[in-house]
């Protein structure tokens, strides 16, 4: 059988998209941290505040930024994230699904909000409440400071700012949320 430009050019589209979704469902996290463990996911559910974060384009404008989290029949993890675009004036809604990517007593999940396509998320600290968390995704581009209520204790704050910049990461950078609607 003869290969046409036209054979080629499947074959590499297909080996292309099996190297993408390989490489999608792997998710790591940045050098030095460690995620939780143990950590129990039942007392993580529900709602969440985003105190602060390190801007993307998914979040770009956003503000009133919650995210809840609940389980789904089929063994994944709801995620319902809510922000309102203030430059826009409108209310942004994506809702996704997470998994664990290790055992379930240790806080290394993947958030899937477009089909096949993972990124980490990797609760870093927590307290014993499970009222405060910092989450890291898979570098020092991604983080976030994660409260129960509209607003966190200085002292656990100043805790998690200082663990970040322990890892690397660039507090110069970060998006301080408000909470006002």
């Amino acid at each position: 059988m003869k290969l046409t430009k036209w054979h080629i050019a499947i074959a590499t589209a297909v080996g292309a998209t099996a190297v993408a979704l390989g490489l999608s469902a792997r998710v790591s996290i940045p050098k030095g941290a460690r995620a939780v463990k143990p950590f129990d996911i039942d007392r993580y559910l529900g709602k969440w505040y985003e105190i602060a974060r390190l801007d993307f384009k998914f979040e770009k404008n956003l503000n009133n930024v919650t995210a809840t989290y609940s389980l789904r029949d089929d063994g994944f993890i709801k995620v319902d994230n809510k922000g309102y675009n203030y430059v826009k004036k409108e209310w942004k809604q994506n809702i996704g699904k997470a998994k664990f990517t290790c055992d379930e007593d240790e806080a290394r999940l993947k958030v899937s909000f477009f089909g096949p396509f993972y990124a980490a998320y990797n609760v870093i600290a927590i307290d014993e409440n499970y009222r405060y968390a910092l989450v890291a995704g898979k570098n020092l581009n991604y983080l976030w400071i994660l409260s129960r209520e509209r607003t966190i204790p200085t002292a656990i704050q100043t805790a998690y700012l200082k663990q970040a910049q322990n890892l690397g990461y660039d507090l110069s950078d970060l998006v301080w949320g408000k909470h006002d609607l």
